[in-house]
């Protein structure tokens, strides 16, 4: 993490120190990683905005204070040397008063509580740096089996045109079938999945199709994509629904963290980490956040056509990557 940006929030850096850092903040190939920077920094010291006031000391608390510790510590003579340790002398009350305990055991619980309260937002942001990481592993394996499916059939698994199975998620069943994933491998849910703790597993295309019908064929295109949406292919000027055939291209997505409900992002990784899969086989993870969203629809928009809807692609140019359930 660049100590630099400690002093940025701080407003105190000079006027070049800060201009360096606006300039990457500005820069599509940085911005990214410093702003994620940034805000675990926020998170870390937002702590520290409760003590931003003044607190008026109660009149005569010094007085007080400095009268309370003189009646605690015993008058020490010179003959007391030689004797064993004394007790501390018993208020009125009854208790025992040892005011250097005392403040030792405050001095220390406030010490951990502070550790804590610290500690505890770089902790979970080193805990879900680790999830992504292993999100964009298991993803670099599905890519390798889309890519050998592409190279069997010259083309990426793509959902029929019409019908029930006519659904983005339909590229999992079709993997397990032709045994490119195993259907209970883990590859398609992110680490902290809610699916983790359903046993998620893949269903197959012949398990797909004999529930079609029943209520769990409803429950199935639901999560038989994992926590990844995957593309719609695209629609030619006729109106016919065509696959993605592999061209390579490092620019195309065909598979990314599926949307959440606005259809503006995922709502997978709390820190705004967002899985994308190429057709090239590249698996690229970027952050976001509501006021970078640009950088997740640089070119074309990841979750909706150039019409503004989660359907197939206008055009061969034009990805979307819908969720499970959705339809081209």
């Amino acid at each position: 993490m660049r100590p630099d940006l400690v002093g940025y929030l701080f407003d105190s850096l000079d006027e070049k120190e800060r201009s360096e850092i606006d300039h990457a903040l500005q820069n599509p190939a940085t911005c990214g990683e410093i702003e994620k920077e940034l805000a675990a920094l926020q998170r870390a010291i937002q702590p520290l905005e409760r003590d931003e006031g003044f607190i008026e000391p109660p009149a005569g608390l010094a007085a007080r204070t400095i009268a309370a510790v003189n009646q605690a510590s015993p008058t020490r003579t010179p003959s007391s040397a030689t004797k064993g340790p004394t007790l501390s002398p018993v208020s009125d009350s009854g208790s025992i008063i040892q005011p250097r305990i005392w403040l030792d055991r405050l001095i220390l619980a406030a010490a951990s509580i502070a550790a804590v309260v610290l500690l505890a937002p770089l902790l979970m942001e080193a805990l879900e740096d680790a999830r992504a990481t292993r999100a964009q592993q298991n993803l670099q394996k599905v890519a390798v089996a889309l890519q050998g499916y592409a190279d069997a059939h010259n083309m990426f698994p793509t959902p029929p045109d019409a019908g029930p199975l006519s659904r983005a998620g339909l590229y999992a069943p079709t993997l397990v079938s032709e045994h490119r994933i195993r259907p209970d491998d883990g590859l398609l849910v992110y680490p902290g999945s809610p699916l983790n703790d359903k046993k998620f597993q893949v269903p197959s295309r012949e398990e797909l199709e004999a529930a079609v019908g029943t209520e769990e064929f409803e429950k199935l295109i639901g999560i038989m994509g994992g926590d990844y949406g995957y593309t719609l292919g695209y629609r030619d000027e006729s109106g016919h629904l065509k696959p993605n055939r592999n061209q390579h291209r490092s620019h195309h997505p065909i598979m990314a963290d599926a949307p959440d409900a606005s259809g503006e992002q995922s709502s997978n990784h709390p820190d705004g980490a967002h899985h994308i899969v190429y057709e090239d086989g590249r698996v690229e993870r970027i952050w976001v956040t509501s006021s970078t969203l640009d950088q997740l629809h640089r070119d074309d928009h990841l979750y909706l056509n150039n019409d503004g809807k989660i359907a197939a692609g206008k055009d061969i140019e034009d990805a979307v990557i819908g969720d499970s359930h959705h339809q081209p």
